[in-house]
């Protein structure tokens, strides 16, 4: 029987909280991120965002390189069962939540947009949780596909993969996140007691 949830986290924070213990974010900008302050979002993200339309939607695809686009279609999931999925994944009494953005048949797919690629990007991302999430659909692995808008990469990871690095950082966070507890106001990262 799982543990109750004691915290409720998604990916992209704890990929953040990753980049503060890379000395790449202060401790008061994370502690802002867990609060969900406010933040214009930045052209990269709005683009980001876009891109992910143009690919599933159809939408705002004259904005984007049709051999980008097609590209990156041509390497989805044949079917697509399913896309925009919420993934919940339990780590002892911490709770792990999002959205995969394309379910195949036995594959998990997430679009990412950056400037500039290097190879293994994801390898220590925390949407590798979404996988073991979605065991129950019978998907076992988690692919990304990755366009610095003049190319297309693929990062593929499996269940074999080693997800220890990651698993730190979580325990890491709720350590943290303990530490800071008069700081966070965010009601989701630590759910009401019943």
């Amino acid at each position: 029987m799982p543990s109750k949830i004691a915290y409720r986290f998604y990916p992209s924070l704890l990929n953040t909280y990753s980049r503060f213990l890379q000395g790449k974010l202060s401790e008061q900008e994370l502690l802002d991120r867990i609060n969900r302050v406010p933040i214009p979002s930045t052209e990269a993200q709005v683009r980001g965002v876009s891109f992910e339309d143009a690919v599933l939607k159809g939408i705002g695809e004259d904005q984007f390189d049709f051999n980008i686009l097609q590209t990156v279609r041509l390497r989805l999931p044949k079917p697509i069962v399913k896309t925009q999925v919420y993934c919940q994944y339990q780590i002892d009494d911490a709770l792990i939540y999002g959205f995969v953005d394309v379910l195949g048949r036995k594959e998990a797919v997430d679009i990412k947009t950056t400037s500039h690629y290097e190879p293994n990007r994801f390898l220590q991302d925390h949407q590798h949780f979404y996988l073991p999430a979605l065991y129950n659909w019978g998907i076992r692995q988690m692919r990304y596909l990755i366009t610095d808008f003049e190319q297309v990469y693929e990062e593929i990871y499996d269940g074999e993969s080693d997800f220890s690095g990651q698993l730190e950082e979580v325990y890491s966070f709720k350590m943290f996140l303990d530490e800071h507890r008069e700081l966070i106001n965010n009601a989701k990262i630590f759910p009401k007691k019943p």
